[in-house]
C-alpha cells in the first residue's frame, strides 16, 4: 500500500460540536483514535470561543447557531474542508438539528453520532417520552401538564417533581412539596409534574450500532449532581437496570450509536423507572470509557465496519469518578472577549 493511500485510510478527524466543557471527552476521542491507529485532529466548534474545549482542541472553529440559516452550508463547507469523519453532538437543542440533515452529512462523507429524528424527538419531550414509555409497557414516572395537578387531576401525591417538558440539564427542575409551592409555578408555561421516583439513579450509557442492537449498557449511579451535570458517581453491575436500558434502546426508532437513559431502581422493591431519554453522550460518560467501556472506539470500529471488539462483561464495577475543576488561562483576544 502507497503511503498516500495509507494516510488515506487512516486520517479520521472528528468534529465534536457545541464543545463547551467537554474537555474529557475530547480527550476520549483522541485516545480513541491512537488505540486504532488513526490519525486526524479533534476539531471543537462552538458559537462563542471563550470555552475550554475551544482553547484546549488542536483546532477550534467559531460557527453560526444551528438557527442560523447559514448554519447548514457552513458546517458542511468546513466537514469537507477539514475531511470530517465523525461529528459527535454534545447538547440537546442540537440534535434535531443534526438528525434533520444526517444525509446531506452523509453525502460529504461524515457519520454522525445521532438516531433518527423519531428517537430525538422522543428524547427532546418529556410529555412524549412519558408517553412512548408507557405505550410500550416501559415502568416510568406518574407524569402529568401542570395545569392537570394544580386541579387536583393526578393521582400522585406531594412531593412532585416539577420540570420543563422541553428543558435539559436539570434547567428549571425543582420539587414542589406542596400545593403553596405548586401553585408559585402557575405563571410559567410548558411545565409537567411527575411522580417523585423511589431509589438510586443510575444513567446508564448504551452502545447502539448500526444493526439496532445495544452491545453495552453501563449503569452509573448518580452520587453527586452540581449545576445539573454529575459530579460524583459510581459504575454499578445492576442487571435489572442494565436489562432494562438495553430493551428501551433497542425499542426505540432507528436509535444509534453512544447515547444514555436515566433510570431509578429501588433495590428494597424491585421497582424500576425510567425518566429521561438522551440521544447523545452524557457528561459523565468518561466513567464509563476509563471503567472500560470504550463506547467511542466501537463506535469508530462500526462506522468503518471493521470487526467489533465491543463487550458487554469487560468494564469495572464500583468504579468511582469524583469531578472537579480545572482553568484554562488565554489572553482577551484569544478567548474572544468583547
Amino acid at each position: 500500500m502507497a503511503p498516500a493511500d495509507h494516510h488515506q485510510r487512516t486520517a479520521f478527524p472528528i468534529m465534536l460540536s457545541a464543545a463547551g466543557r467537554r474537555v474529557g471527552l475530547m480527550r476520549i476521542l483522541h485516545d480513541s483514535l491512537a488505540a486504532m491507529g488513526l490519525t486526524g485532529h479533534v476539531l471543537a466548534t462552538d458559537i462563542v470561543a471563550d470555552s475550554p474545549a475551544m482553547q484546549l482542541a488542536s483546532k477550534s472553529v467559531i460557527v453560526p447557531p444551528y438557527r442560523d440559516p447559514q448554519c447548514l452550508d457552513f458546517l458542511l463547507k468546513l466537514c469537507r474542508d477539514e475531511g470530517v469523519r465523525l461529528i459527535v453532538p454534545t447538547i440537546d437543542p442540537e440534535l434535531a438539528f443534526y438528525a434533520r440533515h444526517a444525509d446531506a452529512f452523509g453525502e460529504a462523507g461524515c457519520k454522525i453520532n445521532i438516531s433518527h429524528p423519531d428517537t430525538i424527538a422522543i428524547g427532546g419531550d418529556k410529555q412524549m417520552t412519558n408517553d412512548w414509555l408507557r405505550s410500550h409497557a416501559f415502568p416510568t414516572v406518574g407524569q402529568a401538564p401542570l395545569a392537570y395537578a394544580l386541579a387536583g387531576n393526578v393521582d400522585f401525591d406531594f412531593p412532585m417533581v416539577v420540570k420543563p417538558r422541553f428543558g435539559s440539564a436539570s434547567v428549571g427542575v425543582r420539587i414542589a412539596k406542596s400545593r403553596q409551592q405548586l401553585q408559585a409555578c402557575a405563571g410559567e408555561t410548558d411545565l409537567l409534574v411527575q411522580s417523585i421516583a423511589a431509589g438510586n439513579e443510575y444513567t446508564t450509557d448504551v452502545f447502539v450500532d448500526t444493526t439496532g442492537r445495544c452491545r453495552c449498557a453501563v449503569p452509573r449511579r448518580r452520587l453527586e449532581i452540581r449545576g445539573g451535570e454529575v459530579s460524583k458517581a459510581m459504575t454499578v453491575r445492576n442487571a435489572s437496570v442494565a436489562s432494562l436500558a438495553r430493551r428501551v434502546a433497542e425499542t426505540l426508532p432507528g436509535a444509534y450509536g453512544v447515547m444514555n437513559i436515566q433510570i431509578f431502581h429501588d433495590s428494597k422493591t424491585g421497582e424500576l423507572a425510567v425518566i429521561e431519554i438522551n440521544p447523545r453522550y452524557g457528561g459523565g460518560h468518561p466513567l464509563a470509557h476509563e471503567a472500560g467501556a470504550t463506547m467511542t472506539r466501537w463506535l469508530l470500529e462500526d462506522i468503518l465496519q471493521v470487526p467489533s471488539t465491543a463487550r458487554d462483561d469487560g468494564w469495572r464495577d464500583n468504579w468511582v469518578m469524583l469531578r472537579y475543576d480545572e482553568a484554562v488561562y488565554v489572553d482577551r483576544q484569544t478567548a474572544g472577549i468583547g
